[in-house]
């Protein structure tokens, strides 16, 4: 019998660490909540699959802090935008932090676009 260890913690991008601190401190939205738009953001505007990043370099997240009550509802978004069954060791966290390192991107360049919370906000409900 094959047992597997469920991973509890991703350890994210430098770059992706830096990301999240600066929405933070110039939308005073918390880093999860800022993690779930990304992953979002990611599954909702490109179909391709996310590119893993050898970095991890940057903040260690638990995965109750990044997906919360909604832990399942990512695990499932993920598998319908892979396409197929995916393994609970698969999902987190290689394929939540492969969509958040590209989400985080996007949700960076909205952001800059939208030059302030509340038409980053409005933009992301107009736009979704």
């Amino acid at each position: 019998m094959k047992v597997t260890m469920v991973k509890f913690q991703l350890r994210t991008s430098k770059f992706v660490e830096n990301t999240i601190m600066e929405l933070n401190s110039a939308t005073k939205i918390t880093p999860n909540i800022l993690a779930r738009i990304a992953v979002t953001l990611s599954i909702s505007r490109d179909p391709s699959q996310p590119q893993e990043s050898s970095d991890r370099n940057g903040k260690e997240f638990n995965r109750d802090t990044l997906t919360g009550e909604y832990d399942y509802i990512f695990k499932v978004l993920i598998a319908q935008h892979a396409g197929r069954e995916i393994s609970d060791e698969e999902y987190f966290p290689t394929l939540f932090n492969s969509h958040l390192e590209r989400g985080i991107k996007i949700l960076s360049n909205e952001y800059k676009y939208a030059k302030n919370v509340e038409n980053l906000v409005r933009n992301l409900i107009t736009h979704a």
